[in-house]
């Protein structure tokens, strides 16, 4: 039985909580953790590429978050609300969601006028709908709203803060291809002039695509982090991408992995000796303390929800008791949390 991260619940973490991104976006600050040294260092994330150079390879996730929310009405006139998780159909008539107190054979109006019908439950615990209309990225541009997490909305109502323009925000620059229904969070800190000064100081990167769902953000609940069951997420690599990465390791270079998603990504599409395929799949591993990283040499991530699964790959990565002293410091030190927040470079 694995032991789960119950000490990192106890840190004083909800007043830290970001409701907005830091502005601008590379302003954030970045905690530097020397997994050799067991150190901890306090930069700001401009400074990346002082910290980089040529033998360094950064790993990116390019999927777009789309207008996931969609807000519905119930045939009585109640409110009600679907998180549209990933289309099940070519068409984009069936939809697998998220939403509360409905039950197969219930029948919702959507905004833009889409009336969806709740066919079943499915195992994980979401629901299939099936829409009069396709439900593409158009129609959730011009209906859905952005799906914020829940944390971000309950610190702006705790502390009366008015909210940012989160449809430019809650997103990465480099954002291409739509799919993901929570935000590639550590891409934030980056900047098309950090991109660049990045380039000019050598720093190479590649793109890689995981559509984030409910996998990534479903809580690790169990006594025995074991048992838990990852929800798979739609991933890709291309030619040239795996083609980059396996040269530059050859050449002995670093890849850097951008956030857990490319973490996952890297790990799906890679065998035992590290060299990376190209593909289309799935991403289903739950990576956990013990688990052997076959291809990247450091990674940047922001600072994890206790019980989420990017906390425990993490803790994986850095090792457990180095990333609670790590996170201990950076309570103390008053560092903004979770998605909105600030950074880390685990090296």
């Amino acid at each position: 039985m694995s032991e789960a991260l119950s000490e990192f619940s106890g840190l004083d973490i909800e007043p830290l909580i970001a409701d907005r991104p830091a502005e601008p976006r590379d302003s954030s600050r970045l905690a530097v953790v020397d997994r050799g040294a067991g150190a901890v260092s306090h930069r700001v994330f401009r400074d990346l590429p002082a910290l980089l150079g040529p033998s360094d390879l950064l790993v990116m996730n390019r999927s777009k978050v789309w207008k996931a929310r969609l807000p519905a009405a119930k045939p009585t006139g109640g409110k009600s609300e679907i998180l549209l998780m990933a289309p099940d159909s070519p068409d984009g008539r069936v939809w697998a969601g998220l939403c509360r107190k409905t039950q197969p054979g219930q029948r919702l109006t959507c905004a833009g006028g889409a009336e969806a019908e709740c066919l079943r439950r499915n195992p994980d615990g979401s629901y299939s709908f099936r829409f009069s209309a396709p439900v593409d990225e158009a129609y959730l541009a011009a209906n859905g709203a952005v799906p914020l997490p829940q944390y971000i909305l309950n610190a702006r109502k705790r502390r009366g803060t008015s909210a940012p323009e989160d449809e430019d925000r809650y997103q990465t620059v480099y954002a291409a291809e739509a799919g993901s229904i929570a935000a590639h969070t550590a891409g934030f800190h980056f900047t098309p002039g950090l991109l660049a000064a990045l380039g000019k100081a050598g720093v190479g990167r590649v793109f890689v695509t995981l559509h984030i769902g409910w996998g990534t953000f479903r809580p690790v609940r169990s006594d025995d982090p074991a048992a838990h069951v990852m929800m798979e997420e739609s991933c890709s690599v291309t030619q040239e991408a795996a083609a980059a990465i396996n040269a530059h390791r050859a050449a002995g270079g670093r890849v850097i992995a951008v956030g857990t998603s490319s973490m996952r990504t890297l790990e799906t599409f890679s065998d035992e000796n590290g060299t990376v395929r190209p593909g289309s799949g799935k991403a289903g591993v739950f990576i956990r303390p013990g688990y052997r990283f076959k291809v990247a040499g450091a990674f940047i991530t922001n600072l994890h929800v206790p019980e989420s699964a990017p906390l425990y790959m993490t803790a994986a990565f850095a090792g457990r008791e180095l990333l609670f002293k790590a996170y201990s410091e950076l309570v103390r030190q008053k560092y903004r949390f979770y998605s909105y927040g600030d950074s880390m470079l685990i090296c």
